[in-house]
């Protein structure tokens, strides 16, 4: 049966509060944490300052690591939405549930190589070495309840539990900056303070979120099932989608990583104003991953109910809406860069020629941002080969090869190039998936849920 075009956009305005969900949910993150630098850099002691700030980059690429608990949560659990299968969408948060605190029981067992293999690889003072591991072993006894966390956000976005998912993370992220500081600022237990704050605050978001979870669900209903959980055929699906999301995050968190890596090794002022550019590049990123996980629920859902016709119009509007947001923050910061950069630092030899590099900013926001829009289209199709297989060739073939020439020019503009060619060719390569999706019915093995 064919659509009347008001008909296939009517999902318009729920694709919008799912992305509005999405991007207050993910902007509350690094509010919470400007809170925490801000106790923190008041302190008589700067060691405090940067030991957690060292700390937490190192924490933060494992977890970014391993966000695909919540990437690979939300597509699967909105097909079963849209197929009307409940004891479906129970399997997915259960089975990725296991996965999620297995892994956080295993951070927390491993925290002492961790700590000092991440620490070893950083050349810093005994005194920010001794505050940041401080920090770090405080913080790593919460992996359980923030993997846990990534696994029930995605299950509820899954469910368009849109308003449950933003008051989640606000709990979670206003609790940490109250506890923050009463236990930096009043109780003065400084890098300790910052980690204990940071676990507590995720234990208090998991245990009102599974409240929430078990007013859905009855004890019997689990019970029921409790068997399909450790269905083989389910387990290796979900362990293929969830490593080839895995696969994925790594290589673009090593993009970033040699990106800063080479800037600094072309001095401190480039270095400077690629940070100041990134940062742009990284709030833009949340903005339009909210955007990807609108376009993952609404996908999984339309799948599930068969509603194939809605595919390609929900990638017009994600596409569209990426691309409006990326020229934005670009052209924002093209047009007004005094005003925008003067905001991050008043030293003018960084600011005075930024704009030099504008147009690579541009350009990468660009592509960047319809790439993450399409990633979640895939995603809905629960897909993630697609995403291992585009990411993969965009660092081979985009990235590496200009990357090189980079380092052996100590050319910036051709470091930015690199990123530029990476997000580009991974961009194209998603476009070029895009019409086997609409020609053909996209298989989701019943295995994948545990079904008979």
């Amino acid at each position: 049966m064919n659509l009347t075009f008001l008909e296939q956009y009517n999902f318009v305005p729920r694709y919008f509060r799912l992305a509005l969900a999405n991007v207050l949910s993910s902007i509350m993150v690094p509010l919470a944490n400007i809170a925490s630098v801000m106790f923190l850099g008041h302190l008589e002691e700067i060691r405090h300052f940067a030991g957690v700030n060292l700390a937490a980059n190192l924490l933060n690429f494992v977890y970014l690591a391993l966000f695909f608990l919540r990437m690979g949560t939300t597509g699967v659990t909105a097909q079963a939405v849209g197929r009307d299968d409940r004891e479906g969408m129970l399997l997915v948060g259960l089975r990725n549930g296991l996965i999620a605190l297995v892994i956080g029981l295993v951070l927390i067992l491993l925290q002492y190589p961790l700590g000092e293999l991440g620490f070893g690889l950083l050349n810093v003072t005994p005194e920010i070495k001794s505050s940041g591991l401080a920090y770090f072993n405080t913080q790593i006894w919460g992996a359980p309840a923030i993997l846990l966390n990534f696994v029930l956000i995605g299950w509820f976005l899954g469910r368009e539990k849109n308003g449950l998912v933003v008051f989640l993370s606000l709990l979670g992220n206003g609790s940490k900056i109250a506890l923050d500081y009463l236990f930096i600022v009043h109780l003065g237990w400084e890098s300790v303070g910052a980690g204990v704050s940071y676990a507590i605050s995720q234990y208090l978001s998991l245990l009102v979120g599974l409240i929430f979870f078990c007013k859905e669900f009855q004890w019997v209903e689990i019970q029921a099932i409790s068997g399909k959980i450790w269905d083989i055929a389910a387990i290796k699906s979900n362990l293929a989608l969830n490593i080839n999301i895995l696969i994925s995050n790594l290589i673009l968190l090593f993009v970033t990583l040699t990106f800063n890596y080479e800037g600094i090794q072309m001095g401190t002022l480039v270095y400077a104003q690629n940070a100041l550019m990134w940062q742009i590049f990284s709030f833009n990123t949340y903005f339009v991953e909210g955007l990807g996980f609108g376009t993952e629920a609404l996908v999984g859902n339309f799948k599930g109910k068969g509603d194939s016709q809605q595919l390609l119009p929900i990638v017009v509007v994600s596409l569209s809406t990426a691309f409006v947001v990326a020229l934005f923050f670009g052209g924002v910061c093209v047009l007004f860069p005094d005003t925008v950069f003067s905001l991050f630092t008043n030293h003018t030899e960084v600011t005075s020629n930024i704009n030099t590099f504008l147009p690579w900013l541009q350009l990468v926001l660009v592509f960047s941002s319809i790439g993450f829009a399409l990633e979640g289209y895939f995603l809905g199709l629960a897909q993630g080969h697609i995403l291992r297989n585009v990411s993969s060739v965009a660092l081979a073939v985009g990235f590496l090869p200009t990357y090189f020439f980079a380092i052996k020019f100590l050319s910036n503009h051709v470091l930015w190039l690199s990123v530029s060619l990476c997000y580009a060719i991974r961009m194209v390569m998603f476009v070029a998936n895009l019409p086997s999706t609409f020609a053909r019915d996209v298989d989701l093995s019943p295995q994948m849920l545990g079904k008979e």
